[in-house]
């Protein structure tokens, strides 16, 4: 039966797909080497090991969304999930073999993962990769067999913050998603073409100098 390891090398920003891809390079090794693997289809859920890395006074402030108040932080840091993903392992003879593995990103700030990645601005990110799976293999003289992979299968690697930073950058220069809810959109929709505003910005802006005042009079 397969006994597989797995390596994983520094990420890679994928042109041009549909949404802001990474690439993970798998080093994937077979200790039982006298089988030939047919296909694996490794599954793979992405945690983020917050608790790996330290933190500047600034990152700390941007964090207290996530983690409140770096005095609780022993009760709450813990392992974030980032997301599940999958790719199917072509067919290989011998010890070893390479595969891509996609990280499809989001930039949707209502989503954990996103509020971190854009919280941490230097550095590298922590992350811990657990692998399961079906393998499809065969040995010398015997019929195409099937196996399981276990979430025992596991490796860390990091994701350096400027690779997360250039990815963003290139997809979404100079912006960022906010997901409001209807209710709220149409009112901002309303406000901005009450006021013949042109542009979501303006109508922010606005809105904000308007608080601003009011606090200011109080």
């Amino acid at each position: 039966m397969p006994d597989l390891r797995i390596q994983i090398d520094a990420p890679k920003v994928v042109p041009f797909a549909a949404v802001p891809t990474l690439a993970f390079p798998l080093q994937i090794k077979n200790l039982a080497a006298e089988e030939e693997i047919h296909t694996v289809t490794l599954r793979c859920q992405a945690q983020i090991e917050v608790a790996r890395r330290s933190y500047t006074s600034q990152e700390q402030e941007r964090l207290r969304d996530l983690f409140g108040t770096p005095d609780r932080w022993g009760q709450t840091l813990r392992n974030l999930l980032w997301t599940q993903t999958s790719v199917v392992v072509p067919s290989f003879a011998g010890p070893a073999t390479v595969a891509d593995l996609p990280i499809a990103c989001t930039f949707d700030f209502n989503v954990a993962s996103t509020k971190y990645f854009d919280a941490v601005r230097n550095g590298e990110i922590p992350l811990l990769m657990l692998f399961s799976g079906t393998i499809f293999y065969s040995r010398p003289g015997h019929p195409l067999q099937v196996a399981p992979i276990s979430w025992e299968l596991e490796a860390r690697c990091v994701l350096p913050v400027a690779t997360w930073t250039e990815m963003m950058s290139v997809y979404y220069p100079n912006a960022v998603w906010v997901n409001l809810h209807r209710d709220i959109f149409d009112r901002l929709h309303q406000y901005k073409i009450e006021r013949g505003i042109p542009t979501w910005e303006r109508a922010l802006e606005q809105l904000l100098s308007n608080s601003n005042e009011a606090l200011v009079r109080q």
